[in-house]
Order: C-alpha cells, then sequence, then structure tokens
C-alpha cells in the first residue's frame, strides 16, 4: 500500500506560521504512518526539525528563486518529483492558489483553508459589530487535514522539544544560567510588533521595565526583537538597567531563542510572533492586545485568557491584522492602558512559578 505523503504550504508572517506547528504535530503524532512535508520559508526550519519522526521540512524563497509564474511553475515540478499524495494549503493567498490549482488539475487531493472572513468583517465592523470568539487559526488549520480525511484531536498541552543554546563571547556573567538560582525570576520583553497598532507606547513599556527591575532586584529581563530601529530603543534601556539583556547581541537564531525562552518564567509580548513562539514552548504569555483582538482566533497557543491585557472600547477590534489607521486617531485602546496593569499580571505569574 503506497504510504500516504502530504504537502503543507504556508509562508508569510512568522506568528501565522509558528501556529501551524501544534496541529501539524498532532496530526504526525494521531497518523504516524503517513509522511508529512512542510514547506515555507527557510529561517523557520528549527520549528519542524525533530517535530516528529514523520515531519520533514522543505525551504522554498518565493521572492528569489521561485519569484513569479515562471518561479512557481518550476517549484511546481520540483514539487511533483517528490511524488505527493494530497495539498494541504494553509495559506490561502495568490501563490499557494496558484500551485495548489496547478495540483488540482493534476487530480492531487487538495484542500485549503477557510479564513472565516465574514466573521472577521462583523467582528471588526464600525456598526452592527459582532463580538464573539471565532475560530482559531489552529482550529482552521485542523478543519483543512480534517478535509483530507485526517481529522485531529489537538492537545492542549503540547510543548515543543528541548532547544540547547549558549551565549556568545562577551555576555555579562550576571546571565549565566549556571550560576543561577531558583528565586531569580526571568522574564521576556518582546516590545514591537508589525503595525504601530499593535506596539504598546515605548515609554509605558520603559516604566514596566523599569518597575519589573525595581521590584525585583535580582530578576534577569531579556528583550526580543529585531531591526536596527528595535535595538537602538533596547541598548538605551540596557543602558538605563544593568538587569536587561539585548538577546540579538548574544543569540543567533531561531533555535537559540526558542532555547532561551525555555528558560523563562514569563513573557511579555505584543499580539505579535513572539507570543506565538513563547507559547510553543510553553511559557506563560503577559500579551498586550490593541487594534486586536483575542477573538479573532489569533491569541498564543495555550494560553490563560485571563493573562491578555486589552481594554473593552466600542471601537476595538477595528482591525484583525493591526494593519488600519487608528478611527479615533488617538490609540487609546493601548495609550489608556497603564503599567500598573501589565506589571500585576507578571506579578500573578510570578507567585506560581
Amino acid at each position: 500500500m503506497k504510504t500516504e505523503h502530504i504537502l503543507v504550504i504556508r509562508f508569510s508572517a512568522l506568528g501565522d506560521i509558528a501556529m501551524t506547528v501544534p496541529v501539524i504535530a498532532a496530526l504526525a503524532q494521531q497518523y504516524p504512518d503517513i509522511r508529512i512535508t512542510m514547506l515555507s520559508k527557510a529561517f523557520v526550519r528549527p520549528l519542524f526539525e525533530g517535530l516528529a519522526p514523520n515531519v520533514s521540512f522543505m525551504e522554498a524563497d518565493l521572492k528569489k528563486e521561485y519569484h513569479g509564474v515562471k518561479g512557481l511553475n518550476t517549484l511546481y515540478r520540483r514539487l511533483t518529483a517528490k511524488r505527493f499524495t494530497a495539498i494541504a494549503d494553509l495559506h490561502d493567498v495568490l501563490r499557494s492558489k496558484f500551485l495548489r490549482a496547478r495540483f488540482d488539475l493534476a487530480r492531487y487531493k487538495v484542500a485549503h483553508i477557510n479564513k472565516r472572513r465574514q466573521g472577521k468583517r462583523q467582528l471588526v465592523s464600525t456598526r452592527n459589530k459582532v463580538l464573539k470568539q471565532l475560530p482559531t487559526g489552529f482550529e482552521n488549520y485542523a478543519e483543512v487535514f480534517a478535509k483530507l480525511g485526517y481529522p485531529i484531536q489537538l492537545d492542549p498541552w503540547f510543548r515543543m522539544k528541548e532547544f540547547k543554546f549558549r551565549f556568545q563571547d562577551g555576555t555579562p556573567s550576571l546571565f549565566n544560567f549556571s550560576e543561577q538560582t531558583g528565586g531569580k525570576p526571568l522574564i521576556g520583553i518582546a516590545p514591537f510588533a508589525a503595525h504601530p497598532e499593535k506596539i504598546y507606547p515605548l515609554n509605558q513599556m520603559e516604566k514596566v521595565v523599569a518597575q519589573l527591575c525595581e521590584r525585583h532586584p535580582s530578576a534577569r529581563l531579556f528583550f526580543f526583537g529585531g531591526g536596527q530601529q528595535e535595538m537602538d530603543v533596547f541598548h538605551q534601556w540596557a543602558s538605563k538597567y544593568p538587569q536587561c539583556l539585548v538577546v540579538g547581541d548574544h543569540l543567533k537564531g531561531l533555535d537559540q531563542e526558542l532555547a532561551l525562552m525555555q528558560k523563562l518564567d514569563v513573557m511579555v509580548s505584543m499580539d505579535s510572533a513572539n507570543m506565538h513562539l513563547a507559547s510553543l514552548v510553553g511559557l506563560p504569555v503577559v500579551s498586550v492586545w490593541g487594534a486586536t483582538h483575542p477573538y479573532a482566533g489569533f491569541a498564543g497557543y495555550g494560553q490563560r485568557p485571563e493573562n491578555a491585557v486589552q481594554l473593552d472600547l466600542p471601537c476595538r477590534p477595528c482591525s484583525i491584522f493591526g494593519n488600519k489607521k487608528c478611527l479615533r486617531g488617538d490609540l487609546a485602546c493601548l495609550h489608556n492602558i497603564s503599567p500598573e496593569l501589565i506589571i500585576n499580571k507578571v506579578e500573578a505569574i510570578l507567585v506560581k512559578r
């Protein structure tokens, strides 16, 4: 009997790709006799390597190597050589639609994600807003595999494998984990996101950092993020608060950051990729929500709803992805969140650690 081999397609944002991990892990565990290949960007490989014996990873650069229609046709020919038996499109954008259309014409089993667009339009509507929980991204991904004949049960206790890391030379000795004792809180701070409407004001986030350092003199704070502007902010904060370390200066690669997250007690994050990465390793996240809302289905996997920081405003949510300008013009959904509200959520988690 021929072994089933499923091609899973998901490109785009890191957070969306990270959300596929617990779903693919459940599929692999519950159907150990099938093969699963994840097709995505090269840098997310650590999320899938070692996930399960029957899961493999295949990288493709759609902006360079496989750009445009010609590139997608080349990619399609490469994929057909792998002898897949089913195609799961977890992206449903122009490029993935092109690929799946070719597979469909060749009579492969093909299924794609239902993005619940009508429900999302109602959720962000300025008139007759329907504020209710939509199916999560995880449930939407799982539905695709059910369409292919593989219904799965998601594991609420899913955790990724243990990652190993070591800091680069030059890391301050106070961050040497071999010298850590159980009494030192280890806190991650990921204050940035793809859009301004999802970013807590930096002057207020600095107050969160300052107060956590003051309340916990033995604490270690780790700043997660990349990009020159972000690094400039981190270095400014780290120069003021010796308990803080800029992760990007000392760790390189997604697997290294995941390894560090596994050692932390709590993460403070926006609605961003770091929220999802922390969730994959079982780290409690105090997530801060502005223009977006957990009801859209993008909360971190296994995160407790009470750890989400958000304000009830009649205009919220105004955007599914946070990529629309504030209708009020004042970003009250973020500016009106007090630093103390975030700190109290962090403290509640630290007490339980």
